[in-house]
Formats: structure tokens, C-alpha cells, sequence
């Protein structure tokens, strides 16, 4: 699964890696624990222009009566998302990117588990496939929210844990987030492999939200740790 992610880019520079059009209005920090419900950026197309906006990760599906179970659907797995109510809908209209610096995962070792930072071995920012969707609040107020979609890890990303977010090569980000193509095909996503990743251990104080800072992605030394 995906459950934190590091973020510190800035929007000029997000834009320009992603060749958006327009920018967001609203401009987050850096953050090196981003967790369910904070505001995210993401990448989406609309009325034909590449945007680049800031909505909540926990996606709220269009159709709820509140807003409040968007934090269960901050992961949408590869292999029922055309079919699963939640998510359907967005799949074949709504697609987005989710831009990382990396994301976390947590090992387990006997009764302790060890968090791991994935990042792109040349550092470039990752472009996470992700959904997202609209919800009508009762006073007409719009809540922007997304999900990131996982897939079975391969086998040397199984030693760290057995779920991955799926990447979007950058060929491909056009077809993955054009609304009109309702499924862009079960071969467009890949999940990070040895060679364009790099794992590393990290300090568990990334388990606490409250943390945050580049610290957070700096290696630590663990004994007998998987090494790829």
C-alpha cells in the first residue's frame, strides 16, 4: 500500500516537469510525511488544459452522503478498480498523477517494523497513478480528493512490504490522464523495480505524523536489512 509520502517540491517546478498549463492558486509546503486527508498535489487534465491543483488525499466518491470515510479510500488496488463502486466512475473519467520525492514503506522484523523510503534512483520526482473525484457538499461547496492506485510488489519490493504504488512512465502520462479514453489499458501502469528505484532505511519517527522534515528520508544503518 501507500500510506506516507514525502513531497517537498515546489509548484513552479512541478509544473515544469509535468508541463502543465496551469498552476495551482494554492501553494503547500514541503512535506516529508504527507498522510491520509492532508492536501496533495496533483496533476490532471481538464477542459483540455494539463492542471496541476491541490485536492485532499482520501478520495470521497461523488455519490457518499458525507464526507467523512474519504480517509479509507486513500489506496485503490489495480486489480478491482474498474469494477469497485468507489472508484469505477473515476477510473474511466477522472485520472491524475501523484507527484512524489518517494514514498514510505513499513518492513516488518519480528515484532518491530522498519520503515523504508523508495525514491527514483535519479531523484526525479515520481508520477504516482492516482483517481480523483468531485464531492457536492450539502451547501453546494466542492471538496476536491483523490486515491493512488497499488498493485502486488515484485519480488524484490516484496521483501519491504507486498503492496506498491503504481507509476506512470512519463510516454504515457498523456493517455493515463486524457478523459476521453475510458480505460487506458492494463499494460500503462508499472509498479517501481530495482534499477529505477532506490530503498533505503529510515528513522521510525516517520511513524508519528506529527514529524516532518528532510531528516525523515535520511538513511539509517539496520542490521541485516534487504539490500537492492
Amino acid at each position: 500500500m501507500c500510506g506516507r509520502y514525502a513531497s517537498s517540491a515546489n509548484p513552479d517546478d512541478l509544473a515544469s516537469y509535468f508541463t502543465v498549463e496551469e498552476p495551482p492558486e494554492e501553494v503547500l509546503p514541503a512535506s516529508y510525511n504527507v498522510a491520509p486527508t492532508d492536501p496533495v498535489y496533483v496533476v490532471m487534465e481538464r477542459h483540455e488544459k494539463r492542471q496541476l491543483r491541490v485536492v485532499r488525499w482520501g478520495l470521497v466518491p461523488s455519490w457518499a452522503k458525507d464526507a467523512k470515510g474519504g480517509a479509507r479510500f486513500i489506496n485503490a488496488r489495480r486489480e478491482t478498480v474498474a469494477e469497485k463502486p468507489a472508484f469505477r466512475a473515476a477510473y474511466s473519467r477522472r485520472r491524475c498523477l501523484v507527484p512524489a520525492d518517494g514514498y514510505y514503506e513499513w518492513q516488518v522484523q519480528g515484532p518491530h517494523k522498519q520503515p523504508w523510503f523508495l525514491a527514483a534512483r535519479d531523484r526525479s520526482p515520481l508520477a504516482m497513478a492516482g483517481l480523483y473525484e468531485v464531492w457536492k457538499a450539502p451547501d453546494e461547496t466542492l471538496l476536491w480528493t483523490c486515491t493512488i492506485l497499488t498493485t502486488d510488489a515484485p519480488d524484490e519490493l516484496g521483501q519491504i512490504h507486498d503492496r506498491t504504488p503504481l507509476l506512470v512512465p512519463k510516454n504515457d502520462w498523456a493517455r493515463w490522464l486524457d478523459p476521453s479514453v475510458e480505460d487506458p489499458g492494463p499494460d500503462l501502469l508499472v509498479p517501481g523495480t530495482p534499477g529505477f528505484l532506490d530503498a533505503w532505511p529510515v528513522s521510525k519517527a516517520v511513524g508519528n505524523v506529527k514529524n516532518n522534515g528532510p531528516e525523515l528520508v535520511e538513511p539509517q544503518a539496520v542490521e541485516d536489512a534487504p539490500l537492492f
